[in-house]
């Protein structure tokens, strides 16, 4: 059963008489938030835990990484641009040349949020006032309009996911699309002393599963090297496991170096991070 918002609303309200087995979403918010509301319970299995990093999974096994989308930097290929960090975001030199979805998208809240965690908030909000004034216009829309903007000569560099880089560039999105993805060029930031800020799809499984064994075993085969290449292909996602193949139009991006910054701790600040994005008014 395929549920757009209020999955954990849904399966709390349904009680033990909920017929969820495996809880899937996206959004590591998304994932605490089913624990939060009390909906699922641990798995604990060796197959599971040796195939996510400790990072990517909590650590009492409530929820469990399927596949990573990181969060990028596109741009104008005009610039030559080959390397960039998330602090450079704010730097002056790019004053009216960024363009970017709103603060409040999940996606930016939890960019915001691993800031935080890396930095701390006051430096976070010097970095998010300096985002801001580099804006090309007020944040909206979509990741795949920032692309359409850069080839529309709106801004030269903007921040997008990375399976979007595959729906644009495989052509699933259109022709349109195909030409946005393929005219910008793609550059994989990274945190100064860290990775490149990553976000997941995931899942748990129900508290109440009325099919328990099944569930963890269609989890585990989701996590296996076949599993994770199917998932793969089908999102445009980097795999959580490290031997896993990735879909060749992500792996042409280059090599993805994920922050290891654990992703329960992404969402706990989180709170904080829409906060900060409220108190520098970053979408007025």
């Amino acid at each position: 059963m395929f549920v757009k918002d209020g999955l954990a609303e849904r399966v709390a309200a349904e009680g033990a008489g909920s017929p969820a087995d495996l809880l899937m979403t996206v959004d590591i918010g998304n994932l605490v938030e089913l624990v939060d509301k009390g909906v699922t319970r641990p798995v604990t299995s060796p197959a599971l835990a040796a195939a996510v990093p400790a990072h990517l999974r909590a650590a009492d096994g409530a929820w469990y990484a399927l596949s990573l989308r990181a969060r990028l930097v596109w741009a104008d290929k005009s610039l030559g641009l080959t390397s960039v960090s998330y602090d450079d975001l704010a730097d002056p030199k790019w004053k009216g040349k960024v363009c970017i979805r709103s603060g409040q998208h999940p996606y930016n809240v939890a960019l915001v949020a691993a800031m935080i965690a890396h930095v701390g908030e006051a430096k976070t909000e010097e970095w998010l006032t300096g985002l801001k004034a580099n804006l090309a216009k007020k944040p909206g829309g979509g990741d795949r309009d920032v692309a359409r903007d850069i080839l529309g000569g709106l801004c030269q560099i903007g921040v997008g996911n990375s399976y979007y880089v595959g729906l644009m560039r495989s052509g699933k999105g259109g022709a349109e699309q195909k030409t946005w993805g393929e005219e910008v060029a793609v550059v994989l930031p990274t945190f100064t002393g860290g990775g490149t800020h990553v976000n997941a799809s995931g899942a748990a499984l129900a508290k109440h599963a009325p099919n328990a064994a099944e569930a963890e075993k269609l989890l585990e085969y989701l996590l296996s090297p076949e599993g994770q290449k199917i998932y793969a292909e089908q999102n445009f996602e980097y795999p959580v496991r490290a031997d896993a193949a990735v879909d060749p139009i992500i792996a042409a991006l280059g090599k993805l170096t994920p922050d290891t910054l654990p992703l329960a701790e992404i969402a706990k600040h989180r709170k904080a991070a829409s906060l900060l994005v409220d108190k520098v008014g970053f979408d007025r």
